[in-house]
């Protein structure tokens, strides 16, 4: 049976890596793209992440998703994870490569379980098809990405360890410059953004409720000694085109409401200026381009087991609209099960949420007050990470 599955997954891993679409090789000058990372090894089995019994090879997605279309143009092998928040991908301000962490990968010693990994993978998506660059070494646990606007730094949050990952960037070549000690292993560094300028970045900590925030000079990135207070288990968090951040708290799992938060980042000092209830556990947020909305996708229960009370059979995104400090809810609709990321279209007018049960990407129409599904596409894999090419 080994022999088999062995078999499988070579036979699986080759077919992924010769996937190209017919006019791949125009897609970056004419195409709006989003990259998604896909994880073989996980399921959700009433309510519980188990291994998979023949778990898929993990996979990074070039998607084509011009005017709300989803199009599958290339999928390529290389590690990726369902364990840590959606942005697990970090795509250059001019798209010319991603970043794609592995959080965790299937214990060596016991095929049912996993353990924290520490890959981070460079992809070139300008070659036809997209191709691995190079695959380096962050931190354990490594999940959550970013890439500085002028693309000269990278961060990476190292939630098994406590740390963040700094690289410096040259063209596509990442070269480590160091770890930044925030916590002990539990504090659970789990997403680190940098300011528009540059700056300074925040990075949550769901272990110990907190957001720490760093100062950048230069390729130097240190730990400021401030943490922020936002709620229980912040988690994902975005950053806008006017100096306003949000962040998902998670909470403890319980069943009760969670909220997102408002970090005014122009304040001095920065500061939370903003929380509201959203449902069960909003796993991703992002801000629209134009910086106007944020949307959410909202567990809802759909993870929990069937027979709990908290249990729903649906997630949700919903979409708030921001005025200065204020968030109002303006539209919702429903989503499947386990869902991840979102990303927005360019214009503010589309966007599309991952969903993991149904293997599935959904893309929706949104006018300021509605959302309307526009496609969906089937993925071969589970999609759990997202990033695109930020404004």
């Amino acid at each position: 049976m080994k022999t088999v599955l062995r078999t499988r997954t070579r036979h699986a891993a080759s077919a992924l890596l010769a996937t190209t679409l017919a006019g791949l090789a125009n897609f970056a000058a004419h195409a709006e793209i989003v990259v998604t990372a896909n994880d073989g090894k996980m399921a959700l089995e009433n309510g519980n992440a188990v291994v998979r019994k023949q778990p898929l090879p993990d996979t990074v997605s070039v998607i084509d998703f011009t005017d709300g279309t989803l199009k599958l143009l290339a999928e390529i092998p290389a590690p990726a994870s369902v364990v840590g928040p959606p942005p697990s991908v970090a795509v250059a301000p001019d798209g010319a490569f991603a970043l794609v962490t592995g959080a965790i990968k299937v214990d060596p010693a016991d095929a049912t379980k996993t353990v924290p990994d520490d890959k981070l993978s460079v992809i070139d998506l300008k070659s036809s098809p997209p191709k691995v660059l190079a695959t380096l070494q962050a931190g354990a646990g490594a999940a959550g990405v970013s890439i500085n606007r002028s693309a000269t730094l990278a961060l990476v949050a190292n939630r098994s360890e406590g740390t963040v990952s700094v690289f410096t960037i040259s063209g596509n070549n990442l070269t480590p410059a160091g770890k930044i000690q925030l916590g002990d292993a539990k504090s659970g560094p789990s997403h680190a953004v940098f300011s528009r300028d540059g700056a300074t970045a925040l990075v949550t900590r769901d272990g110990d409720s907190r957001i720490s925030l760093l100062t950048v000079d230069g390729s130097k990135v240190e730990y400021a000694k401030r943490d922020l207070y936002s709620g229980v288990r912040p988690y994902d968090i975005d950053l806008t085109v006017n100096a306003t951040a949000i962040v998902g708290n998670v909470g403890a799992s319980g069943g009760d409401t969670d909220t997102i938060s408002l970090i005014d980042m122009t304040a001095k000092p920065i500061r939370v200026v903003n929380t509201v209830s959203v449902g069960q556990t909003p796993e991703g947020v992002k801000m629209s381009p134009d910086g106007n909305y944020v949307a959410v996708t909202v567990m809802n229960g759909s993870n929990k087991p069937s027979a709990s009370p908290f249990f729903n059979d649906f997630g949700l995104l919903k979409i708030y609209k921001i005025s200065g400090t204020e968030l109002a809810p303006v539209a919702e609709a429903k989503i499947g099960h386990w869902c991840q990321g979102m990303a927005w279209s360019k214009d503010s007018k589309y966007l599309l949420t991952q969903c993991m049960v149904e293997s599935e990407l959904i893309a929706f129409s949104f006018d300021g007050k509605t959302l309307n599904k526009t496609s969906t596409l089937k993925m071969q894999v589970s999609p759990a990470g997202i990033g695109t090419a930020e404004p």
